[in-house]
């Protein structure tokens, strides 16, 4: 069987069988007889090509970056995909301004260090074009991030915005296509769908037009966790158990902050929590968990009957078809 050399660092191929010896410079090198390839690695290898179609094919591409688990994610992939070369495409957040501490500070810190360009665009920049009118400071924000996305795509001519979207997560993203068009409006019709076949990509689009492209939708929240456990990403905090102050809302945990507080007749109690899903303070609620680690917030997701969202997304559970609804309103 035929020798393959590779260097002795982090690799995406887990060796079965092999020796080590050292070279001419003294440094150790592995000598691989054999190696396994992982449903990761099918996964990671097709979310490559995505992004590698997107930067080929798009002009001006743009990748969503949150600072979520997802989004990271994401962000190792394009790492994977570009590397060394800078990313031929910019990071975008849409700020709603009501997002955790820590998920901003692994935003800006990951942004940071790996030199790339971070546009971010706040809500309070479209309320103060009056293009978005706040009623009520308490509500969730997210059925307005759509007017800052699509104020931000025509801002800066994007064509395309890839995010960290996955089919697992709710019913209007799983008949969603990986690249998925939208008009002049950035509405979402589901009924008039580009058909996918195979690992081809139509990417052909008209003047105005925009294509939202999810290059992680055929992972799980399994995978993703499994991912983060393998490249040992850094992820917020918040995702990990911690004590915090709930309520007990309608069945959920609803974290107390400086936007929700107690009302008459609540009980604040002081909860070991970790959040499956942050976004919007106001509307997304932490599981109870005692999982310190990737290892074991595995061990929990493999246990679990509902989705991220269906169990933390307060927004998501006004309607049966809220998420589909904003979709066609031109959120990501």
């Amino acid at each position: 069987m035929s020798e393959l050399l590779i260097e002795d660092r982090p690799s995406t191929i887990s060796a079965s069988a092999g020796v080590v010896k050292r070279n001419d410079t003294g440094n150790e090198i592995k000598l691989m007889t054999a190696h396994t390839f992982t449903h990761l690695d099918a996964l990671e290898s097709e979310s490559i090509h995505i992004m590698r179609e997107v930067a080929a094919e798009c002009k001006n591409p743009a990748l969503l970056f949150s600072g979520g688990k997802d989004s990271i994610v994401m962000l190792r992939i394009a790492e994977k995909a570009f590397r060394p070369a800078k990313f031929p495409f910019p990071l975008v957040h849409i700020d709603t301004e009501h997002n955790f501490p820590e998920v901003i500070a692994t935003r800006d810190k990951l942004a940071k260090d790996l030199g790339e360009r971070l546009i971010v665009r706040s809500l309070e920049d479209s309320i103060r074009r009056g293009s978005i009118v706040i009623k009520d400071e308490s509500k969730p924000r997210n059925p307005f991030q759509s007017v800052t996305l699509l104020e931000t795509i025509a801002e800066f001519g994007f064509d395309a915005c890839m995010g960290g979207a996955r089919r697992d997560e709710e019913k209007a993203r799983a008949k969603e296509r990986i690249f998925s068009f939208r008009d002049e409006f950035g509405q979402w019709d589901p009924k008039n769908q580009r058909p996918e076949l195979w690992d081809i990509y139509n990417t052909r689009v008209h003047n105005g037009e925009n294509i939202r492209v999810f290059p992680i939708s055929n992972w799980t929240e399994m995978d993703i966790w499994q991912y983060i456990e393998r490249e040992r990403l850094h992820i917020p905090s918040i995702y990990y158990a911690h004590e915090r102050e709930i309520i007990r809302r309608n069945g959920q945990l609803v974290p107390v902050s400086h936007l929700v507080q107690p009302k008459p007749g609540d009980q604040v109690e002081r909860v070991s929590v970790r959040f499956r899903t942050v976004g919007d303070m106001t509307c997304t609620a932490p599981v109870a968990s005692t999982a310190c680690c990737a290892r074991e917030v595995i061990e929990e997701t493999a246990t679990t009957r509902i989705t991220e969202r269906g169990a933390t997304r307060m927004d998501d559970q006004t309607s049966d078809v809220s998420m589909e609804l904003r979709k066609k309103e031109g959120y990501f």
